[in-house]
């Protein structure tokens, strides 16, 4: 792919306006103006005939999709951080480079978690409802009580870009940072977040306040915290999901909240979605949002421009920056 010819790319939702018009301008592209996620059978079409596909989280690019492929797709440019909608295995034994867009959502997402932590602790969607209800009757001394956050453990499962992030947000509001991780982080940062490491998820769930999970969806992580783990929490304990909803096990979590049994739960991811379990519809205690934790404008402009750069560098016979490694996930 270094002839001079622009390369078919194929983008399978709308982008921001720049960004598409980046994407005319440098290549033969293809765009969707209704932004109606594809079916399997139009993502099938527009792999038979795209050089470079740009698909977003909401596209599952499965073994089969990438066998089915056509032989001059050499490229999956993927609008976003997480990989886990892509067969990555199938696509290398295909010979397809996957990339992805990391960094750019760091503090958008870590912004929103916060959000979300503040949320359900002093039950602001609930009070929010109780207003637009018509039912609030004014201010009383034990009314809509919740929890303040200062001098509380936060339990952050994920110490990358994200989680480092929300830990700095979390001290400023006088939180106690604790973390698991694959790997304990750098001894500075550690240092800098007075950071408490656990080398076992189990003994962390069991005396944190707050869990906050950060970690990307893998094999590894998925139903990591099973609901043999959920048991571990204490009952006045939270659970905020920026991530992926497949961490959780979100039956176990849906029971465990009905019950009382954990205090509350801020998500803004789910295990099925768009599907939302209904009985998570019911409750008070839970904070849902419609998986927006990376939604701004400027956040988007910026996935867009990496996904651009990783374009242009692969059909310019150069290794695309923001190469997706299986090693590495």
């Amino acid at each position: 792919m270094t002839d001079k010819k622009k390369p078919l790319v194929v983008v399978t939702r709308k982008l921001p306006d720049v960004i598409e018009t980046r994407m005319m301008e440098l290549f033969d592209t293809r765009l969707n103006p209704d932004d109606l996620p594809l079916t399997a059978a139009q993502l099938q079409d527009a792999m038979a005939i795209a050089e470079v596909l740009v698909p977003t989280v909401t596209d599952r690019i499965d073994r089969a999709l990438i066998e089915a492929a056509g032989p001059q797709l050499r490229l999956i440019a993927s609008f976003g951080t997480g990989v886990d909608h892509i067969d990555l295995k199938a696509a290398r034994e295909r010979g397809i480079i996957v990339t992805n867009t990391p960094g750019v959502l760091t503090e958008d997402t870590a912004d929103m978690t916060m959000a979300l932590l503040l949320a359900t602790a002093r039950r602001v969607a609930e009070g929010e409802r109780l207003v637009r209800s018509g039912q609030w009757t004014g201010w009383g001394p034990t009314t809509m009580l919740g929890h303040r956050i200062s001098g509380k453990r936060l339990g952050i499962l994920g110490m990358g870009r994200i989680g480092s992030a929300l830990a700095r947000r979390a001290r400023a509001f006088g939180m106690s940072i604790h973390y698991h991780n694959r790997r304990r982080v750098h001894p500075e940062l550690e240092q800098e977040l007075e950071a408490t490491y656990w080398s076992s998820l189990d003994q962390m769930l069991a005396r944190m306040d707050i869990i906050s999970i950060n970690c990307p969806h893998t094999p590894a992580t998925y139903h990591l915290l099973s609901e043999r783990r959920l048991k571990l929490l204490r009952p006045h304990c939270y659970i905020v999901n920026t991530s992926r909803g497949e961490v959780i096990d979100e039956v176990a979590l849906t029971r465990m909240l009905s019950k009382g049994e954990i205090a509350g739960a801020g998500l803004d991811v789910f295990e099925h979605e768009p599907a939302v379990n209904p009985k998570l519809l019911r409750l008070d205690n839970v904070v849902l949002l419609p998986h927006m934790g990376s939604a701004t404008i400027e956040g988007r402009i910026d996935m867009g421009e990496k996904v651009v750069v990783n374009i242009k560098t692969f059909t310019d016979g150069h290794a695309p920056p923001d190469r997706v490694l299986e090693a590495l996930l």
